[in-house]
């Protein structure tokens, strides 16, 4: 495949669907913030009114899984064992793809959007970004469930593969609840950022692991 066919190929696969996502993801924002939304407001102040000293510090744990020096770190080291253990780039580049294509979904949106964070206390210190959608959710499910499946697909039986979707699902799940037990995000936030997070990781996988050009 020609270089010019190579890159129209990653245009339509890869590029033009996260733009098209990049302008839902503002639609839906602007959604949100234009319509009240009163179910959000009181599951905050819910979980808010019944935090403890045990749940404030697990949630906090639970929030760093997704911290961006972290998540970094975490997918720069990936990428590097990926291509030393399989002696190519293929899996490394969807990694890379999946999560920083949610990243510069979030910040693309986020700010645009403007939603105010939950009226409740902060457990965090909040971000000068808006709270749609959750950046820490996308990214969790964009490098857990990424690794996830590059991992699933290595290994050979059906409970290693189902220990590995449990734990690349999880970690998403814990990070979600963790930012709304913590008032950073409305439900609407993190429901969209798992979204969002699951939409990079699909897009990345039919466009490098499974329509690459190389290997159609």
């Amino acid at each position: 495949m020609s270089r010019a066919e190579q890159v129209r190929y990653y245009a339509l696969s890869l590029v033009l669907p996260l733009v098209l996502m990049g302008a839902v993801t503002y639609g839906m924002g602007l959604l949100v913030v234009g319509v009240p939304q009163p179910g959000d407001v009181a599951l905050s102040k819910g979980l808010a009114s019944i935090r403890t000293p045990p749940w404030n510090t697990l949630t906090d744990y639970g929030t760093s899984l997704s911290d961006t020096p972290y998540v970094v770190a975490f997918t720069a080291v990936a990428a590097i064992v990926f291509r030393l253990v399989l002696k190519r780039w293929l899996e490394s580049v969807f990694l890379i793809a999946a999560v920083w294509g949610q990243s510069l979904l979030f910040l693309a949106t986020t700010e645009p959007v403007g939603r105010s964070r939950p009226p409740v206390p902060h457990l965090d210190p909040a971000p000068p970004t808006s709270s749609f959608p959750s950046g820490h959710v996308s990214a969790a499910v964009a490098f857990y469930c990424g690794m996830a499946l590059v991992l699933s697909t290595h290994v050979r039986g059906r409970a290693p593969r189902v220990a590995i979707w449990a734990v690349g699902v999880a970690a998403p799940l814990i990070v979600a609840f963790s930012r709304l037990y913590r008032g950073m995000h409305f439900f609407t936030d993190v429901t969209w950022g798992l979204l969002l997070g699951v939409f990079c990781v699909v897009v990345a996988a039919r466009s490098i692991l499974r329509r690459s050009p190389d290997h159609p």
